[in-house]
């Protein structure tokens, strides 16, 4: 027997019309809604409104990405034009089209690219520590509230200490090497990324929480399936402040340690600098800038992403 809209109501697969249900359809009582394959369908719906990554897609998503970076370069570029032909301090400040000739000149040479590797090498792998070393100890002061109560303003304090004080310890504890830069990068990196963590965790709904304890989740799978990937946003902006001091840490290790038979942007900047070869150091310089602001879009696209995936973009 079925009810006026059609559903199925007897127990014998039969529909109000008198054909069988279809097939690999899982219908339950009365009133119910279908079953599995019925969330599979809204699903398969959804994923049908999509457009599909067509080359053309991934043309114009590259472009709209990469545009915005361009602008911001060409601007910072206007401006460094109009302060030149204003005159000022034209005996010190260097030209625009000379120091980007210059830097041609040194895109030709393999000692600029030597630099960049090493000094995007040290990056990567500072950050990598501090990704570790933040994210574990993030973790266990969020969860634990005498450890947060004892060292949360411990972490707050290391991420507003300068990089630049640290540099004569790292010195005096690994000596002028790739170790101690590293040392500060890590140092400029982790603290940011354990407070971002932390701060992702505290803005966890707590009604989310209990519904993942009555799902049964504990503990790490608890951390795993719920906690991390609610406090994914607030964390992500954590990591992108890490790299920023970071890169800035890394910058000012490499313009004070410099390690011998190991070229970096900032050992060539300092040269530049003691040798009073501004268009050399402003090119360096233009490097560095383009370094941050690439970076910073790939941040970025992380955050689109995550944003899109939570229906917010």
């Amino acid at each position: 027997m079925a009810n006026n809209d059609g559903r199925q109501t007897a127990t014998d697969g039969t529909w109000a019309t008198g054909g069988a249900a279809p097939r690999g359809t899982g219908w339950v009582a009365d009133g119910a809604a279908p079953a599995g394959n019925a969330l599979a369908g809204l699903d398969a719906l959804d994923l049908a409104g999509r457009p599909s990554a067509r080359p053309g897609r991934l043309a114009i998503r590259l472009w709209n990405m990469l545009w915005p970076k361009a602008l911001a370069v060409a601007l910072v570029l206007a401006i460094w034009e109009l302060i030149t032909l204003s005159g000022y301090k034209k005996d010190i400040w260097p030209a625009t089209g000379p120091t980007l000739a210059n830097l041609w000149d040194q895109l030709k040479t393999a000692l600029l690219w030597k630099a960049i590797g090493d000094t995007l090498q040290s990056a990567v792998i500072g950050f990598a520590v501090a990704l570790l070393i933040g994210a574990v100890i993030g973790a266990l002061v969020s969860r634990i509230p005498p450890l947060r109560a004892a060292v949360g303003s411990l972490i707050t304090g290391l991420q507003t200490m300068p990089s630049i004080a640290w540099v004569p310890f790292a010195i005096l504890l690994f000596g002028p090497n790739d170790t101690a830069i590293l040392f500060l990068v890590i140092l400029g990196a982790a603290p940011s990324i354990a407070n971002g963590l932390i701060t992702g965790v505290d803005y966890t709904p707590p009604l989310l929480l209990k519904a993942g304890q009555t799902m049964g989740l504990r503990r790490l799978a608890l951390w795993r399936h719920l906690i991390l990937p609610a406090s994914l946003p607030v964390f992500v902006a954590g990591l992108k402040q890490g790299w920023a001091f970071g890169w800035r840490s890394l910058m000012a290790g490499e313009l004070i340690v410099l390690v011998f038979n190991h070229p970096t942007l900032g050992e060539l900047l300092n040269n530049d600098q003691s040798l009073s070869d501004l268009q050399s150091a402003s090119a360096i310089m233009i490097v560095i800038f383009i370094i941050g602001i690439f970076v910073d879009g790939l941040f970025g696209a992380a955050d689109k992403s995550i944003r899109k995936r939570w229906g917010l973009a």
